[in-house]
């Protein structure tokens, strides 16, 4: 346990930081879930939850939640699986 001051206040910043973090995280899986789903029904929603993908992402970034390679290479992965097509 911390005994100094500035030790016990990292450790409440820290709590609240990782607390925030893993509740946007949450949110961005959630959105990448369905749009993967959407992806795999050949839904024609896919375009507009990509767009809200890659804005969670993309403001996960600015909130320092995501580095910004870790996201550009999710959402180029995410935007591949709506131009792919079907190997025979």
């Amino acid at each position: 346990m911390a005994d100094h001051a500035s030790a016990i206040k990292r450790m409440r910043q820290n709590t609240k930081r990782r607390l925030r973090n893993v509740s946007y995280k949450s949110r961005v899986k959630t959105a990448v879930k369905k749009y993967l789903q959407a992806v795999a029904e050949k839904d024609s929603a896919a375009d507009q939850l990509l767009r809200e993908a890659s804005s969670l992402l993309q403001k996960g970034v600015s909130k320092g939640v995501y580095h910004k390679n870790t996201a550009s290479r999710t959402i180029s992965r995410l935007a591949l699986k709506l131009t792919e097509q079907p190997t025979q």
